[in-house]
């Protein structure tokens, strides 16, 4: 039987390394650990957080490994699976789910930009491979692949995907695909600037950086939007909440220098729970002269911070 996707905040766990690019995970059940107890629906391992371009394959699976012996069921596990490689992706996936993950995070193939049909036969021959659902993760910028809703709509009608993590910055794309379906397609917000409106317009979740920086925060908004119906609640989370995301994703949209959302969010987790450490290079731990103001910015959301850390 399919096991059900998740309704809620969906966090984006970090991969914990060594100053050489060894895994730590010692730190890694700690961390799964504060996510849970700040009130997340799901916890996603190697998504874009858990930075897996920078591990080898075998190295992605010790992650997936014990991210899910540590997770033990307490929540929805949606496993970050993707390689660029369809027979790779087959693999970790088929290993995800072995190890009782409960849904697969899979972002196209990249690089090599394949084509709308190509990329379809990818999601295609890895649900052909298990059988959990697959949350096809929409992204643009880092992909170079755009699947438009029709083909999107293919690949759900014909049960390859479950639903989408929508990583555009238009909030009509959920809207359009939530609409098609009657809310029968999952499609959970994916990028912090367009998850107030996709939550107001019915979007099942949201998997960003938000959730998976101040889970708790976020989960408030989720719930004063999709629970309990109060927008006028949900607009002053939402004050509160959005210097935050404007800051993480200030190199990101800019496609300039700033603040880098990877390495803001390590900062921050660092600075209010278990230590997470550094991003691996090329991405840089946060510039010195902007800790202060995420600090400042995780005291206003009602968090203790250790600046030092």
């Amino acid at each position: 039987m399919v096991k059900p996707l998740f309704h809620g905040v969906c966090a984006s766990s970090i991969t914990p390394f060594q100053p050489d690019g060894s895994l730590r995970l010692e730190r890694l059940g700690p961390h799964l650990d504060w996510l849970i107890g700040e009130g997340v629906d799901a916890i996603s391992p190697l998504g874009s957080s858990g930075e897996f371009v920078a591990m080898e394959c075998e190295d992605r699976k010790k992650v997936l490994g014990a991210a899910l012996e540590k997770i033990a069921g307490r929540v929805h596990v949606v496993a970050g699976t993707h390689d660029y490689s369809t027979r790779r992706t087959i693999e970790l996936s088929r290993f995800a789910e072995a190890h009782g993950a409960d849904s697969l995070l899979i972002v196209p193939p990249y690089y090599m930009a394949p084509t709308p049909s190509q990329v379809m036969d990818h999601y295609r021959r890895i649900a052909e491979s298990v059988s959990i659902p697959i949350v096809l993760y929409h992204n643009i910028p880092l992909t170079a692949v755009d699947l438009k809703s029709d083909h999107l709509l293919k690949l759900f009608e014909e049960k390859a995907i479950g639903a989408i993590k929508m990583s555009n910055p238009e909030p009509d794309r959920i809207c359009e695909l939530l609409q098609a379906t009657q809310g029968k397609l999952f499609v959970y917000a994916g990028i912090d600037t367009v998850a107030f409106e996709g939550l107001c317009h019915g979007a099942h979740g949201w998997i960003s950086g938000i959730p998976s920086t101040v889970p708790r925060a976020a989960k408030e908004l989720y719930t004063a939007i999709a629970v309990d119906k109060n927008l006028d609640r949900a607009r002053q989370l939402w004050i509160r909440l959005a210097p935050l995301m404007r800051l993480q994703f200030q190199a990101y949209h800019n496609r300039g220098e700033g603040a880098h959302w990877f390495s803001t969010m390590k900062a921050a987790l660092n600075m209010i729970g278990p230590p997470v450490g550094d991003p691996e290079p090329p991405v840089a731990p946060l510039p010195a002269a902007l800790r202060g103001t995420v600090a400042k910015l995780l005291r206003d959301l009602g968090y203790t911070v250790n600046e030092s850390a």
